[in-house]
């Protein structure tokens, strides 16, 4: 089995529907400029409130990526 090198990054993005959309678009936006996503978890979730309310969900997340040895 070849060995296999990965190395880390951590996204943040914000929604104003849910975390897991957060989720889900910051690993959509990752995919267009970073090739073989493996894994990410999500570190931290907050939301913004206004007046009470909440405003927007921010997910962060680490995700993991495989590295080409050349």
């Amino acid at each position: 089995m070849p060995e296999s090198t990965y190395d880390l990054i951590e996204l943040v993005w914000v929604s104003d529907v849910s975390w897991e959309e957060a989720a889900k678009n910051a690993i959509a936006a990752a995919s267009k400029s970073i090739q073989d996503l493996r894994i990410a978890e999500v570190t931290g979730q907050d939301v913004t409130i206004e007046n009470g309310t909440i405003k927007t969900y921010r997910a962060r997340m680490t995700a993991s990526f495989k590295y080409i040895h050349f």
